[in-house]
């Protein structure tokens, strides 16, 4: 068994938002601690992985991008299957994205789990001097809505390390406790979501492996 097969949680995790809000960049940034200012839009699906430790425990994190484009809809629609966690992704130099995040937030509440955690995420902070939606007025939403919050810049990095780390936090604590009280055997680590592995056809794996 690699290295990069070793955990004790795996976790699916899924970004959605409007084209254009950056989502793929801050895969990448996650993943590959990599940035591209002329990525093109995502076609269909992909998804790359990551480990990170909580608690002394393994989480590894499968994370997949959709394309924010109307014509893959019937794609992203299957993709939420199995999904514990999602980043909802605006632009903060882009009201009509922020705008969009109701549907999208609809959109996931009719094709996802029930107890997925939701982190509303406002991209592109380094744009601040283009900012056309206040900080608050995200915040308020996402309280209003049961998500937690966070401003990131996938260019400079600015907290797209601790967007991720929070939300698999999150459900590594909501699973964890879930265990602790289901499990004969309070050790038994259990894979916090079902992995639907994409064919050739709707997805491609970027190819990142990390620790």
């Amino acid at each position: 068994m690699s290295k990069d097969d070793e955990y004790d949680y795996l976790f699916k995790v899924v970004l959605i938002g409007d084209s254009g809000v950056g989502k793929s960049n801050l895969l990448s940034r996650f993943t590959r601690n990599d940035f591209n200012l002329d990525s093109k839009s995502t076609i269909g699906v992909e998804f790359a992985t990551r480990s990170i430790e909580v608690d002394s425990k393994t989480i590894k994190a499968q994370i997949w991008d959709t394309a924010g484009q109307e014509r893959y809809r019937a794609i992203t629609s299957a993709y939420y299957r199995g999904a514990v966690g999602a980043l909802l992704v605006y632009d903060i130099a882009k009201h009509l994205t922020y705008e969009n995040v109701t549907r999208w937030l609809k959109e996931l509440r009719d094709h996802a789990d029930s107890n997925i955690v939701i982190m509303l995420v406002g991209n592109k902070s380094d744009l601040r001097h283009l900012r056309a939606v206040p900080m608050e007025e995200a915040k308020n939403f996402a309280t209003e809505n049961g998500l937690s919050f966070i401003e990131t810049s996938a260019l400079d990095s600015t907290n797209v390390e601790q967007a991720f780390q929070q939300i698999l936090t999150e459900i590594y604590r909501i699973v964890s406790h879930k265990a602790l009280e289901s499990a004969p055997d309070a050790n038994q680590p259990r894979a916090g979501a079902q992995i639907i592995v994409p064919s050739d056809n709707d997805a491609k794996e970027s190819g990142s492996k990390c620790c």
